[in-house]
């Protein structure tokens, strides 16, 4: 095998191309399925079953479904429905919403770890239910899931390289480009599998910190 350097040189152009689409559906996948699995988890806790059905089967439907044919699905079969979106926005929303199902049950998890005695004390405060939640359960039960949706965000970003089967050019599918048209293909793998490491890494010391500032 013969190292080549000036195909490295020329692939990274390429290379950060595709590392800020990467970020970009990291970032805003991780917003939206860190805010739509707590509306999940919110949903799930309603009193009313014509709520907590339709909700539980969706999420079960969307967990145990593969993430490639939620994507397949979201780009080629909505718009033959009239809904066609591009294929960064339809990959972001896709990713997003299938983590968000897990996050879900993380959310759900730290709600039921807060000990009774802070339910029982917005109670003794005549605290009204949305103070309750927003300003005892919430903030407790965030601080404790933080390891665990920091988890799903590294999985997340491992997860970024299907988007290239709906046409997203993120690293992997730049990688894929660049050596279908050069015929180099070890070294701008061997990039992108450097990149993915670091960034998991420097992921993990973010989620470290946090946890440390964060957790009781």
């Amino acid at each position: 095998m013969n190292w080549d350097w000036n195909a490295v040189a020329d692939f990274m152009p390429h290379f950060w191309d595709g590392l800020l689409v990467t970020l970009e559906i990291l970032v805003l996948g991780s917003l939206i399925s860190f805010v739509l699995g707590l509306v999940w988890a919110l949903l799930a806790r309603l009193p009313s079953r014509w709520v907590r059905w339709p909700v539980g089967a969706v999420t079960e439907f969307v967990r145990n479904t593969p993430l490639l044919v939620q994507l397949f699905f979201l780009f080629y079969v909505l718009p033959e429905w009239g809904l066609t979106f591009s294929a960064l926005t339809t990959g972001v929303v896709g990713i997003g919403l299938h983590y968000s199902t897990y996050t879900m049950q993380v959310y759900r998890a730290g709600i039921d770890a807060v000990p009774a005695g802070q339910w029982e004390a917005a109670t003794a405060l005549n605290l009204p239910r949305r103070r309750t939640w927003t300003a005892v359960i919430l903030p407790q039960a965030v601080r404790r899931v933080v390891p665990a949706l920091g988890n799903y965000v590294i999985s997340m970003l491992k997860d970024t390289p299907l988007l290239m089967a709906i046409t997203v050019l993120e690293m992997l599918g730049e990688a894929r480009l660049f050596s279908q048209q050069n015929f180099h293909f070890t070294e701008p793998l061997t990039v992108i599998g450097v990149a993915f490491v670091v960034i998991s890494y420097l992921a993990s010391l973010l989620l470290r910190t946090l946890e440390r500032r964060l957790v009781p």
